[in-house]
């Protein structure tokens, strides 16, 4: 224990043991909804869609990516941050690179993606080690930072708010609202919206993760019930016709073997990636790489008290955890790898060393162990849809940050805000905003605000959305 103690200067930050123990217990019910979340949406069982991804090697993947990288982090960077692949990044993943990787050419545009995700990674590596990493940072203002994160956090809860199928695609609107209101599955939706809020509103740790097992339990009751009983509204058409008995299958066991990685293993192809039209993918992978990262690390840091005169030591070894955590989880099979917001749960538990980390990405090592309980919740989108919906209202509070007082700021910041979830594509609402920026900066004679990396980043999402975007139709 006193080794334990001192590696990790555990008293010297006014810590115990038992306090980064359970410090670490609770970072992983804050974020053990991605074990749930990740590989539904890389197969595409979220979205009703068939991506070539395997389930359960996703699964794997995603416990055995987290669980590395919170190592690396916890015993190199020594932070009390665990990683795990990140939300927006994951559907960027899908509704970005491979469409563009299809119509591309490529017969398997899932390991073209998973080429850039290693490429993103192994750059943000290298920019990580030279020191660059700032200097990408600094080059966009706050206000395009802050209109990313709340861009995706739309475009989440617009697609949790479709596989809750409480909005439903319409060809007159495009999309309106379900008039089904006794269907199960908006049952189940609002069911699990409520409790993860009502939970998180009376700061129980864990919230979305006993949501999620709420929710499931009560659509587990309802899936035998309606085996078992056919009358009055369990023998409905409404009842017949929803995802609850289409698609919802019970699990026949609770522990079992983790499933095989070799239908993701080393599949990626960084040669594919490396072709014209993908680079401005790599590109995009790589920024929202370095946003997600910094702004992660140094909030988190910065409500532990870890920052020393507004700087964060050690940066250089928590970076590297990142990247090196996303170079293998597109080497196992999973999107892009990064340190978790909800560390912050943790911190609030007095979590304040490297041991927190080390705990939660053990517990991510045992959840694989119940993959049957995992397999039933990802056959069932009404079950995770509250998740995403609660993630993206999460996210949108970034968009106060916003300087809606500089019109120059604003328009562009808006523009992406609003053109990720209404393009349905991330890199497309970005292309958008980043456009524009430095075009208006320039007319209204406020070129100096621009950094020119910001120009060249322009420029290259520029010839995406003149050219890639023009021949992907």
């Amino acid at each position: 224990m006193e080794k334990l103690d001192r590696y990790f200067g555990i008293s010297k930050l006014g810590s115990t043991i038992r306090t980064e123990l359970l410090a670490g217990v609770t970072t992983f019910l804050t974020m053990a909804y991605i074990i749930f979340v990740q590989p539904a949406v890389l197969s595409g069982r979220q979205f009703a869609i068939e991506t070539g991804m395997d389930f359960g090697a996703v699964t794997t993947a995603t416990c055995v990516s987290a669980a590395i990288a919170s190592f690396i982090m916890g015993f190199y960077g020594k932070y009390p941050i665990a990683q795990a692949p990140g939300m927006g990044e994951n559907f960027f993943f899908i509704f970005s690179v491979l469409p563009a990787a299809a119509a591309a050419g490529f017969n398997q545009p899932w390991r073209v993606a998973l080429g850039a995700v290693f490429l993103s990674g192994l750059l943000f590596l290298i920019l990580t080690l030279l020191g660059l990493r700032e200097l990408i940072f600094n080059s966009i203002s706050n206000s395009m930072k802050h209109a990313i994160a709340a861009g995706i956090g739309l475009f989440i809860a617009f697609i949790g708010l479709q596989n809750a199928g409480l909005i439903v695609k319409d060809p007159g609107t495009a999309v309106k609202l379900n008039p089904h209101f006794n269907s199960p599955d908006l049952l189940i939706f609002v069911f699990g919206l409520v409790t993860i809020t009502v939970l998180q509103a009376y700061r129980i740790r864990g919230a979305i993760l006993w949501g999620i097992l709420l929710t499931t339990t009560m659509a587990a009751a309802l899936k035998i019930a309606a085996d078992s009983t056919q009358s009055g509204w369990l023998a409905s058409e409404t009842f017949k016709s929803s995802k609850l008995v289409t698609q919802f299958t019970l699990a026949n066991s609770v522990v079992s073997l983790p499933p095989s990685l070799s239908p993701t293993f080393l599949k990626l192809d960084i040669a594919g990636a490396l072709t014209p039209q993908m680079i401005p993918f790599v590109i995009v992978f790589l920024f929202m790489f370095v946003f997600d990262a910094i702004g992660t690390l140094v909030g988190i840091c910065q409500q532990a008290g870890l920052l020393v005169n507004n700087k964060l030591p050690r940066a250089k070894q928590a970076m590297i955890s990142d990247s090196v955590g996303t170079i293998i989880g597109a080497a196992l099979g999973t999107s892009t790898v990064t340190s978790f917001i909800e560390s912050a749960a943790g911190v609030e538990e007095g979590g304040r060393t490297g041991l927190t980390a080390v705990v939660a990405g053990a517990l991510f090592i045992l959840a694989l162990f119940f993959n049957p309980i995992i397999a039933m919740i990802g056959s069932y989108p009404p079950i995770t849809a509250p998740a995403l919906v609660f993630v993206g209202a999460l996210m949108m509070k970034a968009g106060t940050h916003i300087d809606w007082s500089d019109i120059t700021e604003a328009i562009p910041a808006f523009i992406i805000l609003i053109g990720i979830p209404l393009t349905y594509s991330i890199a497309d609402g970005l292309a958008l905003g980043f456009a524009i920026y430095p075009v208006i900066k320039i007319f209204a004679g406020k070129t100096r605000q621009v950094n020119p990396v910001a120009y060249a980043l322009s420029a290259t999402l520029l010839i995406y959305f003149i050219v890639v975007r023009t021949k992907l139709g």
